[in-house]
Order: C-alpha cells, then sequence, then structure tokens
C-alpha cells in the first residue's frame, strides 16, 4: 500500500501523524507538500529519511497535491491522509483486508473521531438544493432527537456498521489505485473543498461503489490547514460548490442552490447586521458575491 499525506503548513500535526504510520517493508509512506514554510520540510528529511518526500513549488490544493502521488502510485491500494489524522495500530491492514474482500469498492472510509473521541461524522449524500437548506440552516439537528429520523440521516446516524454510501470525508481515503486511475484522479480545479464528493461522484457514474467500514478508528483533528484563513477557505467553499453543480446537475438544480444559499447568505448578514459585526457581514456579502461568478 501506498500511503500518502498532503500537508501544507502543519508541521506539528504531520510529525504526530508520521508517528503513528508503523514502519512495514509493505508500506510506501509519500509527503506531498503544497509549499510549506512552517519548517515541515526539514523536519521529514531530518526524522523520517524513509519517507519520500514531495515539495511542490507552490499550493496546488488538496486534490492536485494529492494526484502527485497517486496517480503514480504502483500498489494496488493507497491510503491518503489528512495531516491532522492519528491511526489506530490497525488501521491500514484492517482497511487493506477490506478492500480485498470488497471489489466493487473503489473509496472505503473508516469511522473517524474527534479530538475528544466522539463521533466525527463522515458519510454524506451528494448534495442537492434540499439537502443544503438543511445543513446550512442547521435544520438537520432536529433528526438527532427522533428515532425514526436518527438513523435516516446520513450526519447523524450511528456509523456503526459497514454499508455502501454516496461519499465519504476526504480526511481518510483508502482507494482502490485502479479505479483513482481510471477516473484521472481528482479534479484539480477543485483547489480546496469537495474533490471527494466530485471524485466519488465521478466513480459512482463509472460503477464502482463508495463504501464506509468502520473496521477501525482515525482521530481527526479537522481544519489544521484551513484554520488561520478562514474568511478565504470560506469564499473557497462556495466557489467549490458552484464549480460541482454546474460540472454535474442541470439547470433547475444550479439555480435552485443559487436560491437557496442566497437566502441563508442574506440571512447571515442581516443577523451579523444586527449583531454589530463588520468584519462577518464583509465575509458573506464575499460568499454571496462568490455564488455569482462568472455570470450565473
Amino acid at each position: 500500500m501506498t500511503v500518502v499525506i498532503v500537508s501544507y503548513n502543519t508541521c506539528t500535526h504531520l510529525q504526530r501523524c508520521l508517528e503513528t504510520i508503523p514502519p512495514h517493508s509493505l508500506y510506501t509512506v509519500v509527503v506531498v507538500d503544497n509549499g510549506s514554510t512552517d519548517g515541515s520540510i526539514e523536519m521529514v528529511r531530518q526524522s523520517y529519511p524513509h519517507v519520500t518526500l514531495m515539495v511542490l513549488p507552490e499550493n496546488q490544493g488538496y486534490g492536485g497535491a494529492s494526484n502527485q502521488a497517486l496517480l503514480a502510485a504502483t500498489t494496488p491500494y493507497a491510503l491518503l491522509l489528512n495531516s491532522d489524522t492519528l491511526l489506530a495500530p490497525d488501521t491500514i491492514p484492517a482497511l487493506i483486508d477490506y478492500l480485498e474482500q470488497h471489489p466493487q469498492a473503489a473509496i472505503v472510509g473508516p469511522r473517524l473521531s474527534n479530538q475528544d473521541g466522539t463521533l466525527q461524522p463522515s458519510c454524506y449524500p451528494f448534495p442537492t438544493p434540499w439537502y443544503l437548506f438543511l445543513e446550512e440552516s442547521a435544520l438537520w439537528q432536529v433528526a438527532q432527537w427522533i428515532p425514526l429520523l436518527k438513523e435516516r440521516y446520513w450526519r447523524t446516524w450511528s456509523h456503526d456498521r459497514s454499508r455502501q454510501v454516496p461519499w465519504v470525508l476526504g480526511a481518510v481515503l483508502a482507494m482502490r489505485c485502479e479505479a483513482f486511475q481510471q477516473v484521472q484522479g481528482f479534479d484539480p480545479a477543485f483547489f480546496m473543498y469537495y474533490e471527494e464528493v466530485d471524485l466519488c461522484y465521478r466513480l459512482t457514474q463509472a460503477q464502482w461503489q463508495i463504501h464506509f467500514a468502520p473496521v477501525t478508528e482515525v482521530m481527526h483533528v479537522g481544519g489544521a490547514s484551513t484554520a488561520a484563513y478562514r474568511p478565504a477557505m470560506l469564499l473557497t467553499l462556495y466557489q467549490s460548490m458552484v464549480r460541482y453543480y454546474r460540472t454535474h446537475y442541470g439547470t433547475v438544480a444550479l439555480y435552485g442552490m443559487h436560491g437557496v444559499m442566497t437566502v441563508i447568505l442574506g440571512l447571515r448578514f442581516l443577523r451579523d447586521v444586527i449583531l454589530k459585526k463588520p468584519q462577518n457581514r464583509d465575509v458573506w456579502k464575499q460568499a454571496l458575491s462568490a455564488l455569482y461568478q462568472d455570470g450565473t
């Protein structure tokens, strides 16, 4: 298996992640650095000489950087990790075994946990305007209090059994290299966000399956590379959302998404006007602008 970790200015997290990957003659570990300036590159070279280090001259985004290693991988399977993940001792063999037993699975996502040990939801449906409305308005939280809905809504179900799912969070992806390379990997046009949604959608269209399998548990901090750039990342999120809808859905769904997000972002803007938070108001105004770029 090829283990690929994409990193951008996450030196401390990256070191902790590498410490949880057990040395094994059958594992090739590759760190793809997206132009870090925080000492990550030097740390890998000095402390982990067995790790293959790919240093990119500039930040190519998560998908673009991942492609550098994954499209060239020659092993049957690969494990793609965010740098802010910590593997359990059984993670790699458990995921390899699952892929071996499920030949139609192109991607398998394990159970994820937060730093406090609580479940981190990682299975989601492909986004529709109705789904966006539930998620962005926080109405999805109602489902967790209604037993009949809790196990039917992707975010709130127990994540306690293996099953086929639409897509899984990209923090930890065990994948079949044949399938990944067949669809030419991640679309680098998605600089950040929606890259795993797009990948899973294209794999599904190519008759592959996406699975969730709690055969192991991985701790994921979340936001290690993006926390310091929250306003810019919010804009990137909405730009990627628009790109996904344009790429895969028709005009009706695209305008439905525009309508839902215009209402949601407009309400957030009004809320922060009332609460006198000028910095937040500017973010929502820019986000609304991002939704309608390129004349849509």
